[in-house]
C-alpha cells in the first residue's frame, strides 16, 4: 500500500509506522549523494527509510475507527489495542535490495528510488496488511477495504504496495520517472518509527 506522509509532526501527533532503515546506498557515500543532481533537496542519509506500514497519528485513527463503528469501538478501547498488536509483531531481518529508478511521489512533490526487494519482504508486508484487517475486524470494522482507503490516518491512497525510499524534493511537480544507475541498498531490521508514542498496554 502506498501512504502520504508528512514529516515535522509535534511529539504528541507522532506518525506511526513500521519501516525499515537505510543503511547504505550504493558503495558508498558519493554513489548516494550523486542523486543530489536529480533532485532539488536530497534528504539526509541518515534518515533514510523504507515504509512498510504506515498506521498514522493514533489519535486521528482512534477517531476513524470510532466515528466508523457508530460509536461502538471508542478511542480508549481501540489504541491499546492497536499498540499491543504493533510491538507483537515479528521483526523483518535486513536485507538488500537495489534500485535502477528514481520516480516521482507524493503527488509529484518529492523524488523516491523505487526499490527491487526480496519475496520475503513482500510476504512481510502482505502479513502486516493482513494483521491489520484482522485487527480492525477484531475492532468491530465492517467493510475494512472501504475503511482502509477512506481513513485519513491511514492516509491511503493506492492498495498496491510500491517499495520506495524518499530521497528528496523534487525538481518540479511535473518530473518524470528517470533511470539511474543501478545501486544496492543495505536494508536494516525493521521497527516501529516513533514506538515511544504508543500507549502502554
Amino acid at each position: 500500500m502506498t501512504a502520504v506522509v508528512s514529516h515535522g509532526s509535534k511529539p504528541h501527533e507522532a506518525r506511526i509506522t513500521v519501516e525499515v532503515p537505510v543503511l547504505r546506498v550504493g558503495a558508498g557515500p558519493s554513489d548516494y549523494e550523486g542523486l543530489n543532481r536529480f533532485v532539488q533537496s536530497l534528504r539526509k542519509p541518515q534518515g533514510l527509510h523504507m515504509t512498510l506500514l504506515h498506521i498514522g497519528i493514533l489519535d486521528d485513527l482512534g477517531r476513524d475507527i470510532a466515528a466508523w463503528t457508530k460509536g461502538l469501538s471508542p478511542s480508549e478501547k481501540t489504541l491499546p489495542e492497536i499498540a499491543s498488536w504493533l510491538t507483537e509483531l515479528p521483526v523483518l531481518q535486513g536485507f538488500l535490495g537495489k534500485s535502477d529508478k528514481l520516480i516521482p511521489l507524493g503527488g509529484g512533490r518529492l523524488m523516491g528510488l523505487e526499490v527491487d526487494v526480496p519475496q520475503e519482504v513482500h510476504d512481510y508486508q502482505a502479513l502486516l496488511v493482513q494483521g491489520l484487517h484482522v485487527l480492525l475486524d477484531d475492532l468491530g470494522l465492517d467493510n475494512i477495504d472501504d475503511f482502509i482507503l477512506s481513513s485519513p490516518a491511514l492516509g491511503y491512497r493506492s492498495p498496491r504496495w510500491l517499495p520506495h525510499i524518499a530521497v528528496g524534493k523534487a525538481r518540479t511537480r511535473h518530473e518524470p520517472e528517470m533511470e539511474i544507475d543501478p545501486v544496492a541498498i543495505e536494508f536494516g531490521d525493521s521497527q516501529i518509527r516513533n514506538r515511544e508514542a504508543l500507549p502502554l498496554p
